[in-house]
């Protein structure tokens, strides 16, 4: 697959997806998932390996038994379109809302992911899950999943604690308590900084890797949500985008202090990125009155309510603590939404430490969980770009920039019109040209098989 591909360079292909909603509807969700990932042949069946687990105090083999699949669909998936040599998928939220109810669907999912006949020329993996559901002053319920083509020579994953690069070899998972693995660094982030959350699970895991002579981090990361639309409406830019900017800003900092030599990185997963909510809804209802409703007892406001000045009055939005119901859905979906790009501002404040390629796709968050309603939005909150593959400008100037007309650098969504649970994935195809990492080699002595 990968091995055949004739463009130069290394193919890389980086997604990020929050899959929550998976395990609240396996039979149905996760197969279509699986599907648009990568594609899955007709009437195939997964091959048996064995994978180690790495635990804290023991590392047990866990063998992954055949089972047979059911037909998939000849559409080009994600996998297959860009054939990758070096794939990482960061997901939030892994598990559900119940992990320990969700977590025979867990060790399924990973099962499908790691021996499908679709993947069978990825014979080196990694996969880093965090299972300790019981610890809520570490579980970050983050899963991060990383492929090698067989093709690729020379990989190597950095020790933390040894600081020193390690060669990889076979098939290995970690989970559990994470915190010991010295393959990552993971934190969840301080309770203080988002006091409204009871229990949150927001937090990061950072791996470091040296491919074709490149040395990168890739961050996985889950921001802050807001906790109600009527709050995010209060102010521009609202109090949850100043939660978000400080947790990022930390982020940014942790990874680039001066414990470790300083390497490009690629910061992707769930920022929770919203539009300006007041800019917004004043832009959407521009023509419409306001009818405020309050509770009786505590005269909070607990809806809005915006009707056309004419027209009968029509309500064009009713807007309540975890209700954003605009009368046309299709202002999110029209020419991918680009019209409210204009109110993605949350990233601007990062505008010299961040840098993202032009988002081309509608926004990715909230769609209906419904498995027959793959292009809906669900009416809880305005639609926004929460799911983004971000990099640092020195990572930009790893990415090829093909001489040709062809088509190597891809910023994109997958499953367009098919439900992929609330979130749709958001994946960056890219090449890592020829000796792109060559001038910065001496970051890179360590890159020996220890």
């Amino acid at each position: 697959m990968a091995g055949k591909a004739a463009a130069p360079g290394t193919a890389v292909l980086l997604v990020t997806a929050n899959v929550g909603s998976l395990f609240d509807d396996p039979e149905n969700l996760q197969k279509n998932w699986l599907r648009e990932f990568y594609q899955v042949s007709v009437s195939v069946e997964s091959h048996g390996m064995a994978l180690l687990v790495g635990c804290p105090r023991r590392c047990t083999p866990r063998a992954l038994s055949r089972e047979s699949r059911r037909p998939g669909h000849d559409r080009p998936a994600v996998v297959h379109t860009h054939k990758p040599h070096f794939m990482a998928l960061h997901c939030q939220e892994f598990g559900g809302k119940n992990y320990e109810a969700s977590m025979s669907h867990v060790d399924k999912f990973v099962k499908e992911l790691l021996s499908s006949d679709a993947m069978k020329e990825y014979n080196r993996a990694r996969v880093y899950l965090d299972e300790n559901f019981k610890s809520q002053e570490h579980f970050t319920a983050l899963g991060s999943f990383y492929f090698l083509h067989e093709s690729l020579k020379n990989i190597y994953q950095f020790d933390f604690k040894a600081k020193k690069y390690k060669k990889v070899t076979g098939k290995e998972i970690y989970s559990d308590t994470l915190e010991s693995t010295p393959m990552l660094e993971k934190e969840k982030f301080p309770q203080d900084y988002f006091p409204e959350c009871k229990w949150s699970r927001k937090g990061f895991v950072r791996t470091r890797w040296c491919v074709a002579d490149c040395a990168f981090d890739l961050v996985n990361i889950h921001l802050f949500h807001d906790a109600s639309n009527l709050v995010a409406w209060e102010t521009s830019p609202s109090v949850y985008s100043g939660i978000r900017h400080k947790a990022l800003g930390y982020v940014l900092d942790r990874i680039i202090d001066q414990r470790f030599e300083k390497v490009s990185y690629f910061v992707f997963g769930d920022f929770n990125f919203r539009l300006d909510s007041k800019s917004v809804v004043e832009t959407l209802c521009t023509k419409a009155t306001m009818q405020t409703v309050r509770a009786a007892d505590t005269n909070e406001v607990v809806k809005l309510i915006f009707r056309e000045s004419d027209n009968d009055r029509k309500v064009m939005l009713q807007l309540e603590k975890k209700l954003f119901h605009y009368f046309n859905q299709e202002v999110f979906r029209d020419n991918n939404g680009t019209a409210l790009l204009e109110f993605d501002k949350e990233l601007s404040v990062f505008k010299d430490r961040l840098y993202e390629l032009d988002i081309s796709f509608p926004p990715s968050y909230p769609y209906s969980e419904d498995s027959g309603q793959g292009r809906q939005y669900m009416n809880t909150r305005c639609p926004a770009w929460c799911d983004r593959v971000l990099m640092s400008p020195s990572a930009r100037e790893l990415i090829l920039k093909s001489e040709s007309e062809e088509k190597v650098v891809t910023y994109d969504h997958i499953g367009p019109n098919v439900c992929m649970g609330d979130h749709k994935p958001v994946f960056l195809a890219f090449r890592i040209a020829p000796g792109a990492g060559k001038p910065h080699a001496h970051v890179h002595k360590c890159c020996v098989v220890q």
